[in-house]
């Protein structure tokens, strides 16, 4: 029986990931910050030794944006050193493994056309930075790897746009959104979808795994709005007046997924749709 560890099993990914596994097929091992500190070196090499996992999925990362510039060092050690450290578990077990990164990786200054897998990175924040390191880690210690970029995720109980913006329908009369702010909505279980698909195979490398289609922060949170039959006034905002350290262009080419036709993700209406129909 393939055995799958999920590490940040907390996060709104790593529960989602945990609900959709089969059980029957996998034993599923799951650990957050309580249980393992993933930048703890020893204890990492422990765990691995005790439980021989065949397939590890760090879902485990530090993604606020301010508490990541306010202190780097702990954003190094969780997004870098945590993830070098799970795949020094991955190499010397043979094992495969997801490391879940995000567009943040690139400056968002491109916005002429979405970026591939083969784009430059160039992150601008602490955040961005770790998570290119913690990337590069992975590249360097195991070629047994699936690196996989997303964006403007969201899910069931996690902190992200979608919920935000469904609980200040409740508690506000109006709020500030940017129009001039670009990405790929993408659920957390769409996402959970492409990981338990590529695990199964050899198809190695760094992937871009976003719902297809573009929209702005703006057209995203009218749609959220219409589809959860809400009443919010939405101003039109520039994305320098609400400041959330994000690239203003967040659009990825899900490049790799097309061109070795392995799998393909749904639009990113008909995701936010199941998502909210869920609710």
């Amino acid at each position: 029986m393939l055995k799958v560890w999920i590490v940040g099993s907390e996060s709104q990914v790593g529960k989602t990931i945990a609900a959709v596994l089969d059980t029957t097929e996998l034993k599923v091992l799951c650990t957050d910050k309580d249980e393992l500190d993933i930048t703890n070196t020893e204890d990492v090499l422990s765990y691995g030794e005790i439980q021989r996992p065949d397939v590890i999925i760090n879902c485990a990362a530090i993604t606020d944006m301010k508490l990541c510039e306010e202190n780097p060092e702990l954003a190094y050690r969780v997004n870098a050193l945590g993830a070098r450290n799970l795949s020094l578990v991955a190499r010397k077990h043979n094992a495969k493994i997801v490391q879940l990164s995000t567009d943040d990786v690139f400056d968002g200054k491109k916005r002429t056309k979405p970026y591939t897998e083969f784009d430059d990175t160039n992150p601008l924040s602490v955040y961005g930075r770790s998570k290119r390191a913690g990337e590069n880690y992975v590249k360097e210690f195991t070629h047994k790897h699936f690196i996989i970029r997303s964006n403007w995720v969201y899910g069931k109980g996690g902190r992200n746009f979608v919920n935000a913006l469904l609980k200040s329908a409740e508690t506000d009369k109006e709020v500030s959104i940017p129009t001039d702010q670009f990405g790929s909505p993408t659920s957390a279980l769409d996402l959970a979808r492409i990981i338990l698909h590529l695990i199964r195979t050899n198809e190695y490398g760094t992937y871009h795994a976003t719902c297809k289609g573009k929209c702005s922060r703006m057209e995203f949170a009218q749609e959220i709005l219409r589809l959860a039959g809400k009443d919010l006034k939405l101003n039109p905002a520039a994305a320098a007046d609400v400041p959330t350290a994000r690239p203003d262009y967040a659009v990825l080419d899900n490049f790799i997924l097309r061109i070795i036709d392995v799998y393909e993700m749904p639009t990113w209406q008909e995701s936010l749709k199941e998502y909210m129909e869920a609710l």
